[in-house]
């Protein structure tokens, strides 16, 4: 039997932890755990969707892969290189196989620069033209490949529309041929029209260049268009992993189900009877003790408050839970 790949991306342990400082002296008094020890797996061509709560962490795991936040611990390979071992200039030149796109596009374009220089930004940081000429005919099969009119890219982002507008960040970070896309809340600030031509696109990008997305989304509604598999997380860790199929239809964990009963646009038989989460989040600077969610959790018991589940595989999945 031959060996399965390694994957694309191995997350694993990672914890990102930023000090609560005071006094005089300004010394850290506490942690806010923003990011608690969480493993994921990303193999080349596939999307993993990690879903929850604002709060919850997830954007920080993101940022942390890709260091513009500098984790606490754990380990990050990409295409089996340890991304957290790097130097500053080596790690750069990972940068160019990991993109992000951001949430909000507006904030993510310069006002002052023609669309063709926000596109062309990493074309000119990593010297992937030789002149003018090639670098205007790139930047037009970019905005062609994202669906927009080469003949705009003289106009600024403020005569464009927010879907457009996230166009262009998808045309910029495919201008370095990345191997792995994190789409950081991507569609959240859209219309729900434009959501679902902003996913058809990510979907055909996928397809037709093999990329792999880290789809980071408080929005388990959006999930089933675009994702292969699903990670729930939950106060810096998670939760729950598995198929789109196994997590939408067959979730284990309470708050998987909880977060699926808040979702208005999943049917009842998908949502069953289980209620939307109660009560705040708790603070990631004082966390519960045992199952960070039991004070939550219709079904905790004893057990749960003085102790922290592990990962069990279940159905196929894996779910962090007792029960």
């Amino acid at each position: 039997m031959s060996a399965q790949p390694a994957p694309l991306l191995e997350v694993s342990g990672l914890k990102t932890w930023f000090p609560v400082r005071g006094g005089v002296l300004q010394r850290a008094r506490g942690w806010v755990r923003a990011v608690d020890g969480v493993d994921l797996g990303i193999a080349t061509g596939e999307t993993l969707a990690l879903v929850g709560e604002s709060g919850c962490g997830k954007t920080t795991v993101g940022r942390s892969i890709l260091r513009l936040i500098q984790p606490s611990g754990g380990t990050v390979r990409f295409e089996g290189t340890d991304l957290m071992t790097l130097p500053p200039d080596e790690m750069r030149a990972y940068r160019q196989r990991i993109q992000i796109i951001f949430q909000d596009p507006t904030s993510a374009l310069d006002p002052r620069q023609q669309v063709r220089d926000a596109i062309a930004e990493g074309l000119d940081a990593f010297a992937l033209t030789k002149n003018r000429r090639e670098r205007t005919g790139r930047v037009a099969e970019l905005m062609e490949m994202v669906r927009l009119d080469p003949d705009l890219m003289s106009r600024y982002p403020h005569e464009f529309s927010g879907g457009q507008k996230q166009r262009i960040c998808i045309a910029r970070a495919l201008a370095v041929e990345p191997r792995l896309l994190i789409c950081d809340e991507s569609v959240s600030a859209l219309d729900v029209s434009i959501q679902a031509q902003i996913l058809n696109l990510l979907r055909d990008l996928k397809t037709r260049l093999g990329l792999a997305y880290l789809f980071i989304t408080h929005d388990l509604g959006v999930v089933g268009n675009i994702a292969d598999r699903i990670a729930v997380m939950y106060l810096g860790r998670i939760v729950e992993t598995g198929t789109v199929s196994q997590i939408l239809d067959d979730p284990q964990h309470p708050y998987t189900k909880a977060l699926l009963a808040s979702v208005p646009s999943l049917d009842l038989d998908r949502r069953g009877a289980q209620a939307a989460p109660t009560g705040e989040a708790p603070d990631p600077a004082s966390p519960p003790s045992g199952c960070h969610f039991h004070p939550r959790c219709p079904h905790a018991f004893d057990r749960c408050a003085s102790e922290g589940p592990a990962m069990r595989e279940i159905r196929g999945g894996f779910s962090r839970c007792f029960l």
